[in-house]
This record gives C-alpha cells, sequence and structure tokens, in this order.
C-alpha cells in the first residue's frame, strides 16, 4: 500500500516549525551567552544562524522540489550517493532524534510534574511515569490517521507560537530591576573558537525542518507546496526567535543569560508575577507534546524508505489504507523512545552526540544539490523552485556548518570518535542485512 498526499502547504508550514521551535529557544540562549561571553558574538551567532538556517531552507526547499519522496531525507542519500551510505547516515540520525524525543519528553514531564503529581511522587521515577504516558498518549491519538496528527500538530504549533510572543511582552512589563549587566567572560580567550561553539548551540536550537522532505509523499502538490511551507515556517521561527534573544536580553541582561537556567521563568513572571512559573510549565509542555507528536510523524517515515530499499523488513512499509498511518513502524518508534527513557536521565545527556549527528547529515544532504542538478535537468523549465544564487547559498551553508563540525571535534574529541563509531555500526548493519538477503535470494 502506498502513501496518499493528504498534508496541506499549512500543515507542512506548522510541521516546519514544530520541528525547529522544541524547548531548545528556552535553554540554547544561556549556553550561547555561556560560550561566546560578550553582546556582540551572542547577537551575532544568532543572526548567522537564522542566515544560515535561511540558506538551508532554499537549498532544502529545491531538494524537496526536485525529488519529493516519503522518507527524502534517506532516499536523497541513497538516490545522489550509495544506500550504504544512505543507511549509516540516516542509522545515526535515527538514533540520536529517538535519544532526543524521549530527553525533550523528560523535560516536559519534569515541568508538569509539579502541578499533576503531590510532592511524595516528583521522583525520577515519577517523571519518567509521567514521561511515558506522554508519549502514548500522543502515539494512540497518531493512530487516527495523518491528518488528524496534522491538525493536533497546527493547534500546538499556533499555541507555542503565541505564548513565545506573550513572554516577549516582559520587553513592555520590565522596569530594569532583574537585569544583571556584569557578563561572565569568554572561557578559552579565542573569539573564534568561542563564536563556533556558540553557533553548536544556536544550530541545535535551528535544526530539524531539513526532516521536512521526509513528508514528500505525503504533500498536496509536493513540487509547489514542499517549498512554499519551507519558506513560511523558516520565516516565521527566525522572526520569533530573534524576538525572543531580544526579550531575553533586555531584560535579563548578559549575565542573567549565562546564569542558564529557568530563562522562560523568569521571562514569565515578569509578564505574569507568581503565576509565571505554571504559565512556563504549560508552555513547556505544549513544547514537548508538538515536538514528540511531529517526530512520531516524521521518523517512521524514515523507516518506510529504507524498507522500501530492501534495508528493513517489509513490515516497516505496512499502512493502514484507510487512515495512512504506518502503525508497525510508528510503534517500532515509540517503543525505542519509551526504552531510552530507562536508562537516560536528562536533555544534556544526548546534545553533543545528536549535534555531530546533525551537522554531518545536514552538509553532506545539501552537498546532493549539485547532484540532482545534473540528474534532474529537465524539470528546469516546469515551473519548480530553483535557488537564485546558487551554488553561492549551498556552498555558504555547507561551509559554516563544516566549521561548526569542526568546533564540536575540537571542543569534545570523545564525541566524536563514539558518533563515528557509531556511523561505523550502522555501515556493518547495512552490509550484514543485504548479504543476508541475498543469501536468501540464492537459496
Amino acid at each position: 500500500m502506498h502513501i496518499k498526499p493528504k498534508l496541506s502547504r499549512f500543515d507542512l508550514t506548522m510541521i516546519v516549525i514544530s520541528l525547529i521551535i522544541g524547548t531548545g529557544i528556552f535553554k540554547s540562549p544561556g549556553e550561547v551567552a555561556l560560550r561566546t561571553g560578550s553582546p556582540t558574538l551572542f547577537f551575532t551567532a544568532w543572526v548567522v544562524g537564522g542566515l544560515v538556517t535561511l540558506c538551508g531552507a532554499l537549498t532544502f526547499a529545491e531538494i524537496g522540489a526536485r525529488y519529493p519522496n516519503t522518507g527524502g531525507f534517506y532516499k536523497l542519500f541513497s538516490y545522489c550517493y550509495h544506500p550504504a551510505f544512505a543507511f549509516m547516515i540516516n542509522w545515526g540520525s535515527v538514533i540520536a532524534t529517538t535519544a532526543s524525543v524521549a530527553a525533550v519528553a523528560l523535560i516536559g514531564a519534569e515541568y508538569l510534574n509539579p502541578i499533576l503529581l503531590p510532592q511524595s511522587l516528583q521522583t525520577t521515577l515519577g517523571t519518567k511515569l509521567t514521561t511515558t504516558g506522554l508519549v502514548l498518549i500522543v502515539y494512540l491519538i497518531n493512530f487516527w490517521g495523518i491528518k488528524m496528527s496534522a491538525r493536533m500538530q497546527n493547534l500546538l504549533t499556533l499555541f507555542k507560537v503565541a505564548m513565545i510572543v506573550v513572554l516577549c511582552l516582559a520587553i513592555f512589563r520590565s522596569d530594569g530591576s532583574t537585569v544583571i549587566n556584569k557578563s561572565i567572560p569568554i572561557a578559552s580567550g579565542n573569539p573564534i573558537a568561542a563564536f563556533g561553539l556558540g553557533l553548536v548551540a544556536v544550530f541545535f536550537t535551528f535544526t530539524g525542518y531539513q526532516q521536512t522532505i521526509n513528508f514528500g509523499g505525503d504533500v498536496v502538490e509536493a513540487k509547489r507546496n514542499i517549498p512554499k511551507g519551507i519558506f513560511m515556517g523558516i520565516a516565521i521561527v527566525i522572526i520569533v526567535y530573534m524576538a525572543i534573544n531580544f526579550a531575553y536580553y533586555q531584560v535579563l541582561g548578559m549575565g542573567g543569560l549565562q546564569q542558564n537556567t529557568g530563562l522562560a521563568a523568569k521571562m514569565a513572571s515578569v509578564v505574569f508575577g507568581e503565576v509565571g512559573s505554571r504559565i512556563t510549565s504549560v508552555l513547556m509542555f505544549i513544547s514537548v507534546l508538538a515536538y514528540v507528536n511531529v517526530n512520531i510523524m516524521s521518523v517512521p517515515r524514515v523507516y518506510y524508505a529504507m524498507a522500501e530499499d530492501g534495508v528493513l523488513p517489509p513490515i516497516f512499509k505496512r499502512i493502514n489504507p484507510r487512515t495512512q498511518v504506518q502503525e508497525f513502524g510508528m510503534s517500532f518508534f515509540v517503543f525505542s523512545v519509551i526504552l531510552i527513557l530507562l536508562v537516560v536521565n536528562s536533555f544534556g545527556e544526548v546534545l553533543n552526540y545528536a549535534m555531530f549527528f546533525e551537522c554531518i547529515g545536514m552538509s553532506v544532504a545539501a552537498m546532493a544539490i549539485f547532484i540532482l542538478r545534473k540528474r534532474t535537468k529537465e524539470l528546469d523549465n516546469i515551473g519548480i523552485y530553483t535557488i537564485k544564487w546558487y551554488p553561492l547559498v549551498p556552498l555558504f551553508f555547507i561551509a559554516i556548518y563544516w566549521f561548526v563540525t569542526f568546533s564540536i571535534f575540537a571542543a569534545s574529541p570523545k564525541a566524536t570518535l563514539v558518533c563515528l563509531g557509531v556511523f561505523l555500526l550502522g555501515l556493518g548493519i547495512y552490509y550484514g542485512a543485504t548479504s543476508y538477503q541475498r543469501r536468501n535470494i540464492g537459496n
């Protein structure tokens, strides 16, 4: 059973926003402030991050228009490079995404537990039970169909963006008494190194939109709506991010940002007073709910693409003809998230690893535009989207991402080696699986 397109341009725009805006914007600004050490580098990192993200959006918009496929992020590597390389990159990315969903869900439970549970149950076990319940609720809703999932995603995303805008109102409510002007000096003393490390946190906050091409087979008039949906989503995210970072700085000052604790709670207390913490809890819960939901929608599409290439068993391609839901693939992903919940205790445990996977995957995926341009020349004159400043736009995007990759390696070589080991393990699994299939066919 093949996937039938059911998602509109608006649905895709909301998916783009939800793939990017998670919990990072409530934590990463403090990390960026710590790593850069000055207001100039802090805002430069966010401006450069927004510009690079826009270049990435332009690049992936053309990729999505030229090659719209279900599980497009995997299919792109398979088509432009090699199926083994495609599996290796997506193997790492799926592991990182699964772990990130588990860790982000833990954050949501930590904010929600003080409202739901008595003090005696607000333990690590209580947090994990709440997290599991949250994931299972979203999982059951997704059984109603991808269109229902998209409608829930739209509602959650609109609410989340509205709440961030409300937090920005702290600028007008602050009397300056909460500002802490003293900032912490740059630890390394090297502004280039500090800027590179700051970009790591910025890109973590901006990343996620590349998964939009996984919905190539789900979007109505994909060649036209994928580029426009990506543009609209990225534009909204950039505006929201710049506004909230300006608000953080105006209300808390550089020193307040560098304390890197409870940024959203501090902002909410300025706007709402004593009930600010409860408002923050609701905001974080909605953000987590949206992030979990959009990944339950997205990741099984990668499984589908891998199964089409014969790397995963055919059961991962099984789709309910009425709801268009990959019931087995979705269940496998949710089970993997819950399994990781048993061993992961904090969001910070997965960040270094996740960003290395993301940087490698994003930069190499962007390189595919040069191959696609040559292989799909017949599409040039049919009105699909093409990058105006080609090849400067993708080259700028790729160069900055490799600069960030090097920054991660320089700061955390151990994490880099672990990630490279995971990539090699994925390569071994691919060749083992394909060898097993050939032997079975031969018999």
